[in-house]
């Protein structure tokens, strides 16, 4: 019977257990018209390989009102080489009336590395919605990236509370061409698309809010 040396010829297995930490603010931007807004929208993960813990954030400060505040709460582990399984919590939290939900979904690297998400959502009160976002980096040079991505939401049930209503609810589309002065830095210009649909956009317009907007985007993406 050989000995460890003979076992293991390149030395011990690696410890995969070591914890990691990173953060990523994707998007701080502001959308530039005549009613201008702020935008974020970022995320935090910690853990291992094969365990971690995600927390995301979302949402708009326009005219003094924050709105769209989405925030998860996500544990979340490898299901495949590219995709990951994600569950946990998520809550609405802005300007508008609050809501809880539960979450089920999966983020990876679909082919041609087009970066993807779904995920789908139940509340305690019998409301149902999904999100799926994608985005792509395009590089034109190793510091010059082309990046367009869109988000979809949609629920199940009109909710006046939040401003949604049932079926295809809104996207939020953008083009934005950033130069990473550093890895971990990189200034962008864009253009930004916000589209309210059906019962969502006529909800928005009784509130007096517009159902459409195309923007210019100003802003900073920042990793570390």
């Amino acid at each position: 019977m050989g000995g460890p040396s003979e076992a293991a010829p390149f030395g011990a297995p690696v410890d995969d257990q070591h914890v990691w930490f990173h953060a990523i603010l994707d998007q701080f931007e502001g959308r530039l018209s005549r009613d201008s807004a702020l935008r974020w929208d970022g995320e935090i993960w910690t853990g291992t390989d094969s365990d971690r813990l995600w927390i995301k954030s979302e949402g708009e400060v326009q005219n003094g009102k924050v709105g769209d505040g989405q925030h998860e709460f996500l544990y979340d582990t490898p299901i495949s080489t590219y995709f990951d399984l994600q569950a946990g919590l998520r809550y609405d939290l802005d300007d508008r009336k609050g809501r809880g939900w539960g979450a089920l979904g999966v983020e990876g690297l679909a082919p041609y590395f087009f970066r993807v998400s779904a995920t789908a959502y139940a509340s305690d009160r019998g409301h149902f919605a999904a999100k799926l976002t994608g985005s792509y980096d395009l590089l034109i040079t190793q510091s010059l990236i082309l990046q367009p991505e869109a988000e979809i939401n949609l629920y199940s049930r009109s909710d006046p509370g939040r401003l949604t209503g049932s079926g295809f609810s809104d996207l939020d589309a953008g083009l934005r061409l950033r130069y990473e002065i550093s890895r971990k830095f990189a200034p962008y210009i864009g253009v930004a698309y916000e589209k309210r649909f059906g019962q969502t956009a006529s909800l928005a317009a009784a509130d007096g809010e517009k159902t459409d907007a195309l923007r210019v985007t100003l802003g900073i993406r920042s990793w570390f």
